[in-house]
């Protein structure tokens, strides 16, 4: 039985604070893309490794930089004039018996496919440079890692780290979460093609009342003119307080694109949709946490999930297996209304032996009669990690 503790929750709801902030980054945000490009080149060198060696092996991919271009954009069309350029750093298994192995390839060809799926307006080939700096781990990490995988055992945590979850999210977090993935919908880009892939979400509550920030690149060659924009930026904006009217019981409103300065022509428009072509850099592990907000006011980790291998790396698995937990026990646990879970591991210990696996509940209940049904969870899902690295290759956790 590993080390879990139930306790009572006996904070203020942040719900019920006096002030409360929460905010998204979308898909075309440069810290995002940094997260999303990491994460994919994890995935499809674990597939590598599972096809050379029937196992994944030793890798952590989790260091992205994003150097921002130079763009021109204007009404109808404007142009890129020196690209973005895209580091992808990390460690990684580059041979096999004297072999070497095509990662820093599949870095670039998973980085092209992900930028030409999900950027619309990008071009692969003319706005962006690659260049992967992938080199060997360190030999203590690679033996550690070696240790388990070749005697099948239980994965060895490769860290002494810490993960945080929490359940459920509240009003003002699902009106952020759910607004960039309107704005980010295929639908919504059907009926709105000038809506860039760059995005961002701020949602700031005093009291009772909401009030929902957004900065939205638009793609210059859909916009004719200031005029144009000002009336599809109304139209959005509509959209954006339709949605969270949905979400929002009491007051809010709605800012779209404050910067905007229409007396001296200067709005948000962009060629490609984001404003990595010019004027904004990005980082791994600058953006969203595994649940796909920033919340200052929740508990979170600094840890870049994003690119570590989905093995034996805490600041990957412990994240998201915390909220897994959380949203089981108040889904599960009539009782509970609110549950916060932290994980602590030991380097070189099992992964699913945690020093501490501390789970906070909030309920109206004596906390003895359902002690026992959290404990039961939390071990469920604690037996369960060393096969958790499955569903990262199915990409079923959005760690971006």
């Amino acid at each position: 039985m590993a080390n879990i503790v139930v306790s009572p929750m006996t904070f203020e709801p942040v719900y019920e604070a006096q002030a409360e902030i929460v905010e998204r980054k979308g898909i075309g945000h440069p810290d995002t893309v940094c997260d999303s490009l990491a994460e994919e080149l994890s995935v499809e060198l674990s597939k590598l490794y599972i096809e050379e060696f029937g196992a994944i092996m030793h890798h952590n991919v989790d260091k992205a930089l994003l150097v921002g271009g130079v763009a021109s954009p204007k009404f109808g069309g404007g142009e890129v004039i020196s690209p973005i350029e895209l580091y992808l750093v990390g460690r990684a298994l580059s041979t096999k018996n004297d072999r070497p192995l095509p990662v820093e390839e599949i870095a670039i060809e998973v980085t092209r496919n992900w930028v030409s799926k999900n950027l619309r307006n990008l071009d692969p080939d003319r706005h962006l440079i690659i260049k992967p700096r992938i080199k060997p781990g360190s030999s203590d990490l690679v033996d550690l890692f070696l240790r388990f995988q070749t005697k099948g055992e239980v994965p060895l945590a490769n860290d002494t780290s810490f993960g945080v979850g929490y359940a459920p999210l509240d009003e003002l977090e699902k009106v952020v979460f759910e607004t960039e993935r309107l704005l980010n919908s295929p639908e919504f880009k059907e009926k709105h093609p000038e809506v860039g892939e760059d995005v961002k979400v701020m949602g700031v509550r005093i009291k009772d009342r909401i009030r929902i920030t957004v900065a939205c690149a638009f793609v210059d060659k859909f916009v004719s003119n200031l005029e144009d924009y000002l009336s599809k930026k109304e139209e959005v904006k509509k959209e954006v307080e339709k949605l969270a009217a949905s979400f929002v019981k009491g007051k809010f409103e709605v800012f779209f694109n404050t910067a905007d300065d229409p007396q001296k022509g200067s709005v948000y428009i962009t060629v490609t949709g984001t404003s990595a072509e010019q004027g904004d850099d990005g980082q791994v592990g600058r953006g969203n946490r595994v649940n796909g907000l920033i919340t200052p006011y929740r508990p979170m980790s600094l840890e870049a999930a994003a690119g570590k291998n989905p093995v034996s790396h805490i600041g990957k698995i412990y994240n998201v297996v915390a909220n897994i937990i959380a949203e089981r026990v108040v889904k599960e646990i009539e009782e509970i209304e609110e549950a916060y879970c932290y994980i602590v591991s030991q380097i070189g210990k099992p992964i699913n032996e945690p020093q501490v696996c501390d789970v906070k509940v909030r309920t109206s209940r004596d906390i003895k009669g359902i002690e026992s049904s959290v404990v039961r969870i939390a071990q469920e899902e604690l037996d369960k990690m060393p096969t958790t690295w499955k569903r990262f290759l199915n990409r079923e956790f959005a760690v971006a």
